[in-house]
């Protein structure tokens, strides 16, 4: 069946010409879709120079980050079924024939890895070095080990999501795409995985649909571009901090890569004896904080980059309290392991029995009034 890839590319463009040769040798019936996200590496220029009727490109004037593109990708696409692609990533041989057979409505089918020894090793992928660099990417090598591979995994599958994906068009407009909140980049695939399965949809990993991972050569690891630069770090911050906030927990995934999502409780810390960096760390791990610290240069800080009203999160100690949950916290006696059962406390109450009441964990008093769960979206 026909479908579509996206691949939105930001200066990773002697990568981009790797995943673009592998898709033209082993992609058969297939739009492509590259959306040049400002770059300043020539990637304007060289996809200009291509002649290919499956080809649609589109030249950002600004960078807005894969977040947004992978979202204006579907917008672009006329197939029913599409898929995503970093620019940094090769597929094998069988690719797209091996996806597809395993996809169907409310489904997404993710491929599995193989990446260089640069990352540790995990059940959701395959550590083998096949070049780090596109220039010394080994082709032969690659494909050989994929047919070899893929003829062991026949129709083989697991439970799992992580990129590359495969999905009905439909399927993902009806969630409402990514969450912009995370653009440009930074926790948008966990918060769109966890989404996928509160509303049921079923994640198939493919055992024998391979591609070649070179790990983000172009953008995280890239000088100037990744954890070197400041406005990466910051980006990265405040993306987390979002993900908190909207969910009440960290990320957390079994060995293949499946998310754990624990429930989201309406939680009000009260803080006494506080400080500003107390503030810093708690805030995003409660809907309201209630303290007799001065908010002001921490909400003008924070309501710049954050879509949650921190005016109305950020109360008095005295003003009335609403919460479901509340957790009492001394900043003179609050240390590290009363922080790590704060961010373990969904979890805790999930499975806990008790659904009121008062208990203690370390120096954290909790008091349940009432229990239930909010549905996120």
């Amino acid at each position: 069946m026909r479908h579509t890839v996206i691949i939105p590319s930001y200066n990773t463009l002697e990568h981009l010409k790797n995943t673009y040769s592998s898709l033209l040798k082993y992609a058969k019936d297939v739009d492509i879709i590259i959306i040049d996200d400002a770059s300043s590496d020539g990637t304007a220029e060289w996809l200009g120079t291509l002649v290919n009727k499956d080809l649609t490109f589109h030249i950002a004037r600004e960078r807005r980050g894969h977040t947004h593109w992978y979202d204006e990708g579907m917008k672009m696409a006329n197939t029913p079924i599409v898929s995503i692609l970093h620019s940094d990533m090769i597929i094998g041989p069988g690719y797209f024939e091996n996806m597809l057979k395993h996809l169907k409505p409310l489904s997404i089918v993710c491929a599995t890895r193989i990446e260089p020894p640069i990352h540790p090793a995990g059940k959701e992928k395959i550590v083998r070095d096949f070049g780090m660099e596109a220039e010394d990417f080994k082709w032969d090598l690659f494909e050989k080990f994929v047919e070899d591979h893929s003829n062991k995994q026949i129709g083989i599958t697991t439970k799992g999501i992580f990129a590359p994906w495969m999905l009905y068009k439909e399927d993902h407009l009806s969630i409402g795409g990514h969450d912009q909140r995370f653009a440009p980049y930074g926790y948008e695939d966990s918060d769109i995985f966890n989404r996928w399965i509160q509303a049921g949809y079923q994640m198939i990993q493919s055992r024998d649909a391979l591609c070649y991972h070179m790990t983000c050569r172009g953008h995280k690891w890239n000088a100037g571009v990744g954890i070197e630069n400041s406005d990466y770090k910051d980006t990265m911050e405040r993306c987390r901090k979002e993900y908190i906030r909207k969910w009440g927990d960290w990320i957390q995934n079994d060995e293949y890569q499946y998310p754990t999502i624990n429930p989201k409780f309406d939680r009000g810390i009260i803080l006494h004896n506080g400080n500003d960096q107390l503030l810093e760390a708690l805030e995003p791990w409660c809907d309201t904080l209630y303290s007799d610290l001065d908010y002001k240069e921490y909400i003008d800080k924070e309501q710049k980059v954050s879509i949650m009203d921190m005016k109305r999160k950020l109360l008095p100690l005295d003003n009335e309290k609403q919460n479901a949950i509340f957790i009492t916290i001394d900043g003179k006696t609050f240390n590290q392991q009363d922080f790590t059962y704060l961010m373990q406390l969904a979890a805790i109450l999930k499975q806990s029995e008790q659904t009121r009441g008062t208990f203690t964990l370390g120096n954290l008093k909790i008091e349940i009034i009432k229990y239930y769960e909010e549905i996120l979206n």
